[in-house]
């Protein structure tokens, strides 16, 4: 009897298979393999930071050579900018608030990383959608123009020989800016976690211009494109760059002869929680900006290094530098 009943329904369950074989036969792929049309709506891109910094001018950057190239697919594109904390205010805000919405992107980097650290923040990297690193670029170390320091040897001496008698200035605690600072005392042989606490962060290149220039801070650290103008203008002197080898006529750290080389890198990142199908919309859609020859005169234009990597290889990128900020933060006295 049992050999009956299998016999009579194998036919019926090839039947049944052949009907879902014929069904898949040019049709669409499963849902999280599905292509997705991107953008469909305004894209959001968030700076965590306040206006003049890096991260405002990446993300508008980023805005402009989206609309220069068409790749908005009919629809537009805004920047918004979220202060505090080394950018984790704005990441908890994208983890939190934004989940499921592919069209949520925030500018993160290097910064970031350290900040969450320092700040002890309970939401990192991970929790995001990696999409890709966009830029590097080298930091500087800058002096109003009517100060005592005309090199980078000067200020390193006063800063052995007193830890507590220069006064720095530059982006969000923990971020690069200040580890540059750390790196710096620490090559040179001065005490690096009494140096660092002569670190004043502020939460954006306009402000720390604005420290500078108003004597509130003596030296300002930031990535080279944020004094530019102020440089070209002769308001503020360059000391030195982070970078292995001078750059516009600016000697490095290294050629001053301090072992020190520090890049900065700018990247880009989803809200949690899309599908995978948007995830691959989403770094297609950047691949495609990075490729375009907008994205491209921007790099030139802004001396930004061509520092890309996308999908699962800025993954792999974004979890690496978390672990070696955090080495680093703990040597210097910030972790």
């Amino acid at each position: 009897m049992l050999k009956r009943i299998l016999t009579a329904a194998i036919p019926a369950l090839m039947l049944v298979a052949a009907g879902c074989a014929e069904q898949n036969v040019g049709g669409s792929a499963p849902p999280a393999e599905q292509a997705v049309a991107y953008p469909t709506k305004t894209l959001q891109i968030m700076a965590p930071a306040g206006a003049g910094g890096g991260w405002d001018t990446t993300a508008r950057s980023m805005q402009k050579a989206l609309q220069d190239a068409n790749l908005l697919n009919g629809q537009s594109a805004e920047v918004r900018n979220v202060t505090g904390a080394a950018g984790t205010i704005g990441l908890a805000e994208l983890v939190t608030q934004h989940q499921k919405d592919a069209h949520q992107l925030m500018i993160t980097g290097l910064v970031m990383i350290g900040g969450v650290v320092t700040n002890k923040s309970p939401v990192d990297l991970s929790k995001t959608t990696p999409i890709a690193t966009l830029t590097a670029e080298s930091e500087i170390i800058v002096v109003r123009k009517d100060s005592k320091y005309t090199s980078l040897k000067q200020l390193v001496d006063d800063v052995k020989a007193n830890p507590t008698s220069v006064k720095w200035g530059g982006g969000s605690a923990g971020g690069t800016d200040q580890i540059l600072v750390g790196l710096l005392a620490k090559a040179a042989g001065a005490d690096a976690k009494a140096v660092a606490k002569q670190y004043v962060a502020y939460s954006g290149g306009g402000e720390t211009k604005a420290g500078l220039l108003s004597g509130d801070v003596s030296v300002a650290v930031a990535g080279t494109s944020e004094f530019a103008d102020l440089i070209k203008a002769g308001t503020v002197r360059a000391l030195a760059v982070s970078s292995a080898k001078a750059e516009d006529g600016v000697p490095s750290i290294k050629e001053a002869g301090y072992d020190l080389e520090l890049l900065n890198w700018r990247g880009i990142v989803a809200a949690p929680g899309i599908s995978e199908g948007e995830r691959k919309a989403v770094v297609g859609f950047i691949d495609k900006l990075h490729s375009s020859p907008a994205w491209q005169k921007t790099l030139t234009d802004k001396k930004w290094q061509d520092f890309y990597k996308s999908g699962d290889a800025a993954k792999s990128y974004f979890d690496s530098e978390a672990v070696r900020i955090k080495t680093v933060l703990s040597e210097i006295g910030l972790g």
